[in-house]
């Protein structure tokens, strides 16, 4: 018996400095099974001007290591309940990058106000979990004075 022979499609067999080269891009498939998102979403991103991949032969999305950096953080806001506005200017732009010191003291700011809000809401959810158990001691007791027993 013969060993089978690798296959020369250099797709399937990229030669040692494609490799290299690749270890350092991602596709936009790649991208979004590795973050349990869409491929539409991060084509949105890039419409949106938050990431700005370069293209291959094929025109086909070549994303760096910045990209999926820029892409974990663009999630990451999103997560914290931040407008895409608000991520922009906390992850700078593209063409214009503002200085680091301002990216971190405008991160800052809104982080104090999404604090604030989460504060707020918080409040809002002890106050109707008290008025719930207010209510539900209400009817336990007026059930008990009917002569019935909570199941």
């Amino acid at each position: 018996m013969t060993k089978k022979e690798a296959p020369s499609d250099p797709k399937q067999n990229p030669s040692p400095q494609a490799r290299q080269e690749r270890k350092n891009q991602y596709r936009i498939s790649e991208l979004a099974v590795e973050f349990g998102i869409t491929a539409r979403s991060i084509r949105y991103y890039e419409k949106q001007g938050l990431i700005s991949p370069g293209r291959s032969n094929g025109n086909y999305r070549i994303f760096t290591r910045k990209d999926r950096a820029r892409l974990r953080l663009i999630l990451r806001g999103k997560r914290f309940g931040y407008s895409l506005e608000q991520i922009r200017e906390m992850i700078g732009y593209w063409n214009a990058e503002p200085e680091e010191s301002q990216q971190i003291r405008k991160s800052l700011s809104y982080g104090d106000k999404k604090l604030a809000e989460i504060r707020t809401r918080i409040k809002e959810l002890q106050q109707l979990e008290n008025d719930l158990l207010s209510v539900k001691q209400k009817l336990l007791t007026r059930l008990e004075s009917l002569g019935e027993n909570h199941s």
